[in-house]
C-alpha cells in the first residue's frame, strides 16, 4: 500500500484544523503508560548498576555538582530514572496538545538528550571504563524511556473528531 499526497490546499487527512496537533489525547492512558515507563526505567537503572558494578566491577558515575562526579547509588539513580520517565511523559503530553508532528519533535529531543548523556562522561577526567559504563547505562535509559513513552503516545491518541 502506498501513501498518496493529498491535493494541494486540502487539509491533511489526520489533522483537525481547529486544534494545534489535530489529535485527541486520552490523558489517562498516556499517564498510565508514563507511570509504567517510570517503573521500567527505575528497574532498568537498578539492573544497569547491578551489571556494571556486580558483574564487571565498574562504577557508574553521575554529576554531583561543582564539576565533581560521584558513584551512583542505586536508589537515587532509580528514582532519577523514574522522574525522567515522568518528565518525558509530561513533555509528550505537552507536544501532543500544542505542536504539529509531536512525535517527530519528541524523537529529536530524546535523541539529543541521549547524545548529551552519552558524551557527558567523556568530558571529565575519570577512568575510561567508568566513562563507558556511565554513558552506556545513561543512553540505555534514554532509549527505554523514549521508546516506551513514544509507544504509549501511539496508543493514547486518536484523530480529533471533525466539527
Amino acid at each position: 500500500m502506498s501513501y498518496q499526497q493529498p491535493p494541494a490546499g486540502s487539509p491533511e487527512p489526520d489533522r483537525d484544523p481547529d486544534t494545534p496537533s489535530g489529535l485527541s489525547v486520552d490523558a489517562g492512558k498516556l499517564w498510565a503508560g508514563g507511570v509504567a515507563t517510570a517503573v521500567v526505567a527505575a528497574l532498568g537503572a537498578a539492573v544497569g548498576l547491578l551489571v556494571c558494578r556486580g558483574v564487571f566491577d565498574i562504577a557508574v558515575l553521575v554529576p554531583s555538582g561543582g564539576g565533581r562526579w560521584d558513584v551512583a547509588s542505586t536508589l537515587p539513580y532509580a528514582f532519577l530514572a523514574a522522574g525522567a520517565a515522568l518528565l518525558a511523559t509530561a513533555l509528550m503530553h505537552l507536544l501532543l496538545l500544542t505542536t504539529p508532528r509531536p512525535r517527530l519533535f519528541f524523537g529529536w529531543i530524546v535523541v539529543l538528550i541521549a547524545v548529551l548523556i552519552g558524551v557527558l562522561p567523556f568530558t571529565v577526567d575519570i577512568p575510561l571504563e567508568e566513562q563507558i559504563a556511565s554513558a552506556v547505562v545513561g543512553v540505555l535509559l534514554a532509549v527505554i524511556i523514549g521508546s516506551l513513552v513514544s509507544g504509549t503516545a501511539d496508543r493514547a491518541v486518536r484523530n480529533a473528531p471533525r466539527a
